[in-house]
């Protein structure tokens, strides 16, 4: 399952933990635990058919996040999830306020300057405690901080495009 327009790749299961089928996850939710709040899940690889699956439990474990599916009862049974991608769908997610958005909903997303410049699209986000950063992919890749007012002047979801105040031969 690739993800559609009404679905969010939020993680995936890495591994089995313990002996009652329950599942080590990697998740891409920040609080990295959040994942399991999400308390259905679809489930979905290259050889396996789309599948929705309940979450009963889940926590952090030290430094890895855990959870126990519905069905799944022994470490077999999760062994067979390993490599599984974890969907969920869009209206599961929180409405934010206005002006906020998802990483999700930015990725892939068209930048231009001011000036009408293409830079590129963005490829992905990360963040460097004091701010989070565009990694657009162009001409070249450009790393461009995520300030509102100050660098990001408008994001337009429906037109699928980012306006900077970036030069573009930085």
């Amino acid at each position: 399952m690739k993800q559609s327009s009404d679905t969010i790749h939020l993680g995936e299961i890495s591994g089995v933990f313990g002996v009652k089928g329950w599942v080590k996850v990697f998740s891409h939710t920040m609080p990295r635990e959040n994942i399991v709040k999400y308390k259905t899940w679809q489930l979905s690889s290259a050889e396996a058919k789309h599948q929705s699956i309940r979450v009963l439990n889940g926590r952090r474990q030290g430094k890895v996040i855990v959870a126990q599916l519905e069905g799944i009862t022994d470490p077999d049974q999760a062994r067979q999830l390993i490599g599984v991608k974890i969907f969920i769908a869009k209206e599961q997610l929180a409405k934010l306020k206005k002006g906020e958005y998802y990483w999700s909903e930015l990725e892939g997303l068209a930048v231009v300057t001011t000036a009408g410049v293409d830079l590129g699209k963005v490829a992905w986000l990360f963040e460097t405690g004091n701010n989070d950063v565009l990694v657009v992919e162009g001409d070249r890749e450009r790393y461009i901080p995520y300030i509102t007012r100050d660098v990001i002047i408008n994001v337009d979801l429906k037109l699928s495009k980012i306006v900077v105040d970036w030069d573009p031969e930085f």
